[in-house]
């Protein structure tokens, strides 16, 4: 193993050692069949570093969740929650307190178009379940469209919204949801040959569906302005305005999910900016404070906050607008724009990661296809280019994907890899030799994946 073993004692490993045996003693795992795991140890963190319960120092390409947008332990960031602590620790959200005042303030300081009401939420699933809640409410309507190829959370409505196979074991044809086909160049549903043709035709499918389904019965469509998970698969031209599009003609209230990709990890502040889309509702969650306390929330149009003016809002939670969560909020934005932390995003992508990943595609023939922008790519590994047989089936793994992924970890790295892909979402703030070496490290797993080529 190549990884570097600095700064940790041999009491914090036996003290790992014990928390991981309590860990399997006692702790209920999430996404996970619980007997076979052996979940990574980890000891410490810092900046775009963590060390494993053996003491070996990782790069994190990961972001963990992709929510580190500032990396480990900002002292910035830190030191607010330790400030907010000593003031206000927690408060019942029926009351005013400065942190989520200000965090409400910058957060609409950087939403698209008129989104400047934000509704705070625990996390991404239920601001994405309550962005529907506020749209059936406010068009009486109840079914809600979704893509496949999607993720947006694993509570109840949540994960039936996702069309990816996580949903499968709780899908409930009462819960209103219907899914559509995504336009995703490489692995087209619609056969199309140019990006032009994806556009037109993965539209021209969205519409039909919308009116097969009867647009009177349709309170809103959700979708990842950059699908996260799901395969970080950036829209071709002209869909996402072209979606928008839809939504207007139909008076479907327009979810844009930026859970993963919004707070400046796709090279702008939101990743709709792109496209110049202004959604009815947009959710977030993730980097908004970079993770270091659960947040999330919706931010409203003011349509839709009209609907709600002298109309009680039928939801509520314990900890909306956290004093917590929204002290590192303030410091994660406040950190953000100090640093210039969204363009240097996109400067890593269009400099660093983005030229990086296309000489990958070129030296390595297992590399189907690289695609993302900002601090924001994913790589799809394959058996055979021409017929894009991918190295793990769509929703599972296979010993082929686990060796590439230990290869990963063994060359020094910690990877964020989902069935066939390995993706690359480091912290916007990672320095330019970090970021070098860490692909560095991941091509050493590329080599690995090219022996399994057919």
């Amino acid at each position: 193993m190549t990884t570097e073993i600095s700064d940790i004692t041999s009491e914090q490993i036996a003290a790992g050692q014990r928390a991981h045996e309590l860990d399997r003693e006692h702790v209920f795992h999430s996404w996970q069949a619980q007997g076979p795991f052996n979940p990574m140890t980890i000891l410490k963190t810092e900046g775009s570093y963590v060390w494993d319960g053996e003491g070996n120092k990782l790069i994190d390409l990961s972001s963990q969740l992709v929510n580190t947008n500032v990396g480990h332990q900002h002292p910035k960031v830190v030191a607010a929650i330790i400030e907010q602590a000593g003031k206000i620790a927690t408060i019942a959200p029926q009351h005013v307190n400065d942190a989520r005042s200000e965090a409400a303030r910058l957060i609409a300081s950087h939403t698209p178009g008129d989104l400047d009401k934000i509704f705070f939420t625990n996390g991404g699933a239920d601001a994405n379940e309550h962005a529907i809640r506020m749209a059936r409410v406010h068009t009486g309507k109840h079914k809600v469209l979704s893509a496949y190829r999607s993720y947006h959370g694993g509570t109840h409505l949540a994960v039936n919204v996702t069309g990816d196979p996580r949903r499968v074991a709780s899908d409930n044809a009462s819960d209103g949801v219907v899914h559509f086909f995504p336009a995703y160049p490489y692995r087209s549903y619609f056969n199309s040959t140019t990006e032009a043709e994806e556009t037109q035709r993965a539209l021209k499918h969205l519409e039909d569906t919308i009116i097969l389904e009867g647009a009177s019965n349709i309170a809103a469509l959700v979708l990842e302005s950059i699908p996260g998970s799901a395969g970080i698969y950036v829209p071709p031209a002209g869909y996402m305005e072209g979606v928008r599009e839809l939504t207007r003609k139909y008076g479907i209230v327009f979810i844009a999910d930026e859970v993963m990709a919004g707070f400046g990890r796709s090279g702008e502040w939101f990743a709709v900016n792109h496209w110049n889309v202004v959604p009815d509702l947009m959710t977030f969650a993730k980097g908004v404070n970079s993770g270091y306390v659960p947040l999330g929330g919706v931010a409203i149009s003011p349509q839709i906050f009209e609907t709600f003016r002298e109309r009680v809002y039928p939801g509520g939670l314990t900890y909306s607008g956290h004093p917590l969560a929204c002290a590192a909020a303030v410091a994660t934005i406040e950190a953000m724009e100090e640093e210039d932390l969204v363009a240097n995003a996109k400067r890593l992508g269009d400099e660093i990661i983005g030229p990086r990943l296309a000489q990958f595609k070129a030296d390595h023939p297992s590399v189907g296809d690289v695609r993302g922008t900002g601090v924001f790519w994913a790589i799809e590994l394959v058996t055979n280019r021409e017929t894009r047989e991918p190295l793990a089936a769509y929703g599972g793994s296979s010993p082929e994907m686990n060796q590439v992924i230990a290869a990963a970890r063994a060359a020094g790295l910690l990877p964020f890899a989902n069935f066939n892909r390995l993706h690359v979402v480091p912290a916007l703030n990672i320095p330019n030799d970090v970021l070098i070496e860490a692909l560095d490290k991941l091509e050493q797993a590329l080599v690995v994946a090219d022996g399994f080529v057919k």
